[in-house]
């Protein structure tokens, strides 16, 4: 990552980029919700780095055949939420922009932390490929509720809530390591990315599949691919912008008219 005030000429490129654009598809990784204080995953910081139990929670095999890892990690959910406080930053709020500004055509995300939908993006705008922890989900029917539900029973005194519906076992709604992704949002994503002029690419290492195809996809398909990352990613070399800087500080500026 460089300092903002040495990428100038790579800011005014993306904005130009930007502003001839009709059609732009988001992909957003970890990087974006990093200045709203949401650590990332493998980093020097990184919620699995500091914590790796919290790695193992989010392992599907782990999680189904370990009930005690199941009971500490309700427990850790019902003391109090790792987003509680957490508030979008102005790189979410950028995309907001960009949405109002007629030129958004859809935000997929790789969180799960709820930020967009906070910041404002529309629902019929967002992707949550990864889920979300605003819900709990039951692995045998299917069932969802909302989170606070499930953790309103661990403060009463259940341990490891089983759906109520069936009797299944309750995870949070996000795709864990071993869960296949949502295939109508993996389709809805990559119909995106054939039908958009530019791919934003942003806080992403692009290198989580299959929804990293999502770029090569757009590139094929005549996109033009715009890169923000404070790290350099594996498709930089068909961007037609890199931007290695603090994504809160550079959206909006890349986003303004």
């Amino acid at each position: 990552m460089r300092p903002i005030d040495e990428l100038a000429d790579e800011i005014t490129a993306a904005r130009k980029v930007l502003r001839a654009a009709k059609r732009v598809v988001v992909l957003t990784g970890a990087g974006i919700s990093t200045d709203s204080g949401i650590p990332d995953f493998r980093g020097p910081e990184g919620l699995w780095t500091k914590n790796p139990e919290a790695e193992k929670t989010a392992t599907l095999t782990s999680y189904v055949s370990d009930a005690e890892l199941r009971k500490r990690n309700w427990k850790r959910l019902a003391e109090g939420s790792m987003w509680e406080g957490k508030e979008p930053n102005p790189g979410h709020r950028a995309l907001v922009e960009l949405e109002r500004q007629g030129k958004l055509h859809t935000l997929i995300t790789q969180n799960v932390d709820g930020l967009h939908r906070a910041a404002g993006t529309s629902e019929d705008r967002l992707v949550e490929i990864h889920g979300t922890t605003s819900k709990v989900r039951c692995l045998d029917c299917g069932d969802t509720a909302p989170m606070e539900y499930a953790l309103e029973r661990v403060r009463a005194g259940e341990a490891d809530p089983p759906c109520r519906i069936c009797g299944g076992i309750l995870k949070s709604a996000t795709i864990s390591f071993g869960q296949n992704l949502v295939m109508f949002d993996l389709h809805r994503s990559e119909q995106a990315a054939m039908a958009c002029d530019v791919m934003l690419a942003v806080g992403s290492t692009l290198t989580v599949y299959p929804i990293a195809n999502v770029v090569p996809i757009a590139h094929q398909a005549g996109a033009q691919l715009v890169i923000l990352n404070a790290e350099p990613t594996p498709f930089d070399g068909l961007a037609a912008v890199v931007v290695p800087a603090s994504i809160s500080e550079a959206l909006p500026l890349i986003v303004a008219q």
